[in-house]
């Protein structure tokens, strides 16, 4: 101790490289962050690994933790879920549009040795989930109409695509938490007003097709009903020919001289010349 205490640079030295040690052997694992123990390329165990379900501050491996010095290197991996971004992705829909697509995924490391020996790094996995990404989409978007986009058919759409994009994220040791599609636009211009053509001229179609549905519908309705009622017109008088035929005479008489009026003759009044023998004025004779 005297010759320590005698020189100084020494003592100094000395406490520079206890420092190393320690800062090479122990280290703080937080909460937001899982690692990987890696000696000599070779993964060697996982600190506070992800869990489902997990309390941050509760049953965690967050803390202090050892390590070899010198020998063991750590590979930082976040808990947290991450983000993927798409944008201006060009799909063409099965009603011949070319649409332009941005959209995003949500994901987090489940299982960080599998990352590290598949990608090494969490940029990495964003890189290789980008085009496969792209991929789903096109693929799911462009067997459907851009109608589609607007309908409850979306939820679908979406599921369909975070399977697909989950299927390759688990050889990187991720999860797929939630994809969506942030905007879906046709190009500005003529395509965009051919389109919306297109569109116009499709709903006038259909609105005239339907419109000739109910035509037709509205005369089997008509057609059904002038049959009733003739059916019943018919009974009628088979029950009672000669209080019918009293009847029609007074319905004709009445529309003949009890006319509501014209332009031309505003008083409503009407004037027949007939024989009084006249088959028409029957039932003013009481004749049978």
């Amino acid at each position: 101790m005297s010759r320590l205490a005698r020189n100084p640079i020494t003592l100094v030295f000395a406490a520079i490289l206890l420092l190393i040690l320690i800062g090479s052997t122990f280290t703080l694992v937080p909460e937001t962050k899982q690692a990987v123990i890696v000696r000599f390329g070779q993964p060697e165990r996982i600190l506070n690994r992800w869990r489902p379900n997990e309390v941050y501050g509760v049953n965690s491996g967050a803390g202090l933790a050892a390590r070899v010095p010198f020998m063991d290197r750590i590979v930082w991996i976040d808990k947290r879920i991450q983000s993927l971004e798409l944008e201006n992705q060009q799909v063409l829909s099965t009603d011949q549009l070319r649409l332009q697509v941005d959209a995003y995924a949500r994901y987090r490391i489940v299982d960080p040795l599998r990352m590290y020996i598949a990608a090494r790094t969490e940029q990495r996995v964003g890189e290789q989930l980008t085009p496969i990404l792209g991929s789903a989409l096109r693929n799911e978007l462009g067997r459907r109409p851009f109608a589609a986009l607007l309908s409850p058919e979306r939820g679908q759409m979406m599921t369909n695509i975070r399977d697909a994009l989950n299927r390759v994220a688990v050889q990187y040791g991720a999860q797929i938490v939630d994809v969506r599609i942030k905007r879906a636009d046709l190009p500005s211009g003529t395509t965009l007003d051919s389109a919306y053509e297109r569109m116009r001229t499709a709903r006038q179609q259909e609105a005239q097709s339907i419109e000739a549905q109910g035509l037709k519908q509205a005369q089997i309705i008509r057609a059904e009903a002038d049959a009733e009622a003739t059916a019943t017109y018919a009974q009628a008088f088979n029950q009672d020919p000669e209080f019918y035929d009293f009847y029609r005479a007074m319905q004709s008489y009445e529309a003949s001289f009890l006319s509501s009026g014209t332009a031309e003759n505003p008083r409503g009044r009407t004037s027949i010349v007939l024989s009084p023998q006249n088959e028409y004025l029957r039932q003013f004779r009481g004749q049978r």
